[in-house]
């Protein structure tokens, strides 16, 4: 309803000004401020002042008087109000948002029949998730989410760095010491056990004597080579640390969860024979150049050159990223990858350089994302000295686990909660917590993560938009049916039309986030149908409603805002409790 009453508007707007001989190509259609009843307004009136030579408001009257609302759905009127444009919905604009938000469904969009690649996490496998990246498999998450509802066909990919220096030196490390070497590990989990031999491997280089240590970089760089040579047992002994590694971390992230359709390898495109490709057309652009023992590529507006080759011929991370990104392109028709700020410069050289290749880079879209700091300063993943995503995610369940227990009031202990309805709490709301967190704020900005705000009941976090819809699943309950049809000229409080207009607007929540690649503003949306549902629920009695009718129409504007709740609860990658 939302969408199609915009289109509505649009139309509405272009064929008036057209009547008037305006220009249509910017119809300042915008959102009004929330005093404002109008669901949208128009700010077209200030562009054409001056060609009309006439005041804004003026403008704006003209602009009114050739719309006639019967000609257009949804469109009950258009007030202006001094230079704005302000339009009024019908009420078929409030019963067919009520009807479908019956819909378990509501708020997906129709297919668009384009496919989409979202890239994130891709974190080197090299040990456990560091809480500092946390942020990176909650964007990326939510970013493909918000795709999928908005009606793309998504593939959630994790790149893997298997082919450099890095997991040489991880492997050699892994078949050069002994379990016996090694501390214990943090926690009894696959990447916890290994990542013990690349810190002893690491800590190895930099303190043994000066000949052991070039012995190790001779058998490092012998596994390098191998990679770069096509040598199947090195890829064999590689594969067996990365794909050890990997087992973990994929266990760590199905916490939150973020789970993915495929894991790329970058040896993929060493194998395929598609890297050397890449390597003999940049050799051919006018900006490739061999100096400091090594083929560079220099650029007009970049400042740093672009190594796409070693001395040794052996390639680098981006080269082999190069031919990843245009088998994206042969594979999808868009694609999005998920960064850390510190991979601006990179994606910078990236996409200029698939630009130079002959790649349609309109198609590649990059979020880059700030960290994520804890109070006490920030994180690193040096040495092992960080904090752990796992560490993270069962503080968040501790800390759930006492605050559902502090709140539980008599009703719920008379319902006789047993521990496996406690600990299913304390997990949706401690993980759901740590997500809404972090992705409701915009990705640019960093952020310092407090519990005391993520587990707020009565503030605007994870736990207050679950309550609701906790809140809602238990009216229904009480409730023994809902009926076919409500109808909505019951709903006349001011409550309880500020609640369905939030309501309509769920779609183009979903469809903004989807095409700004912005899931924080579904958090955003969450937090506004929050306080409204709240509102209504203060207000409006629903199962003692003063008449069957408006019982009916109070009970389908429940059933419509738990719907929103959970799937945009969902697009954020938070569970919706049913009890709480």
């Amino acid at each position: 309803m939302f969408l199609a009453f915009r289109e509505s508007v649009a139309t509405a707007l272009e064929t008036a000004l057209a009547a008037n001989d305006y220009p249509t190509d910017d119809l300042g259609i915008e959102e009004p401020p929330e005093d404002v009843e109008a669901v949208f307004a128009s700010s077209v009136a200030f562009r054409l002042a001056e060609q009309a030579e006439a005041p804004p408001p003026k403008v704006a009257a003209e602009l009114a008087d050739a719309i006639d609302a019967d000609d257009y759905d949804y469109l009950d009127r258009v007030d202006v109000q001094g230079p704005y444009l302000n339009f009024l919905p019908d009420e078929s604009y409030f019963a067919d948002t009520l009807e479908a938000g019956g819909d378990a469904a509501f708020g997906r969009l129709p297919d668009r029949d384009t496919s989409i690649v979202v890239e994130h996490t891709s974190a080197n496998p090299t040990g456990p998730v560091h809480v500092g990246r946390a942020r990176n498999p909650i964007i990326g998450d939510a970013v493909a989410n918000a795709l999928d509802y908005a009606g793309y066909d998504v593939d959630r990919h994790y790149y893997v760095n298997d082919a450099g220096r890095q997991m040489a030196v991880f492997t050699w490390a892994y078949e050069r010491f002994d379990e016996s070497d090694l501390p214990e590990p943090a926690r009894d989990r696959a990447e916890y056990r290994m990542v013990r031999y690349y810190r002893k491997g690491n800590a190895f280089l930099e303190e043994a004597d000066p000949e052991e240590v070039e012995e190790a970089e001779a058998e490092i760089e012998a596994i390098l080579q191998g990679l770069e040579a096509g040598d199947e047992e090195t890829y064999e002994r590689v594969g067996e640390v990365v794909d050890t590694v990997l087992g973990g971390m994929k266990e760590c992230l199905a916490r939150l969860p973020a789970e993915f359709d495929e894991f790329v390898k970058e040896t993929k495109f060493m194998r395929d024979g598609s890297t050397d490709d890449v390597i003999a057309r940049l050799k051919e652009l006018d900006g490739a150049v061999y100096e400091d023992d090594a083929w560079q590529l220099t650029f007009d507006d970049i400042e740093k050159n672009l190594v796409f080759l070693r001395a040794d011929d052996t390639s680098l991370y981006t080269t082999r990223d190069l031919a990843h990104h245009e088998w994206k392109f042969d594979n999808y028709d868009r694609a999005v990858t998920v960064l850390g700020e510190d991979h601006k410069l990179q994606a910078e050289q990236l996409s200029t350089t698939l630009s130079l290749l002959g790649n349609d880079t309109d198609r590649l879209k990059n979020v880059i994302y700030s960290y994520v700091n804890l109070p006490e300063g920030k994180m690193s993943t040096r040495r092992g000295t960080g904090v752990q995503l796992d560490d993270l995610l069962d503080e968040a369940i501790d800390r759930a686990r006492e605050e559902v227990e502090d709140r539980m009031d008599e009703r719920l202990r008379d319902d006789d909660l047993d521990e496996a309805d406690v600990e299913r709490i304390a997990r949706q709301v401690g993980i759901g917590a740590v997500r809404y967190d972090i992705v409701s704020k915009q990705p640019t900005k960093g952020i310092t993560f407090e519990w005391e705000r993520a587990l707020d009941f009565e503030a605007q976090s994870a736990p207050y938009v679950q309550y609701v819809h906790a809140r809602c699943c238990g009216i229904l309950d009480e409730a023994d049916q809902l009926e076919a049809v409500a109808d909505t000229s019951y709903l006349t409080t001011g409550a309880e039309r500020d609640l369905i207009r939030s309501l309509a607007r769920f779609p183009g929540v979903v469809d903004a986030a989807a095409s700004d690649l912005e899931p924080h503003q579904v958090a955003t949306y969450t937090r506004e149908l929050a306080d409204r549902f709240n509102a209504f629920y203060r207000e409006c009695p629903v199962l003692t409603a003063d008449d069957d009718e408006t019982r009916a129409a109070r009970l389908a504007l429940v059933a419509a805002s738990k719907h929103a709740v959970a799937n945009a609860l969902d697009i954020l990658g938070v569970e919706a409790p049913e009890s709480m």
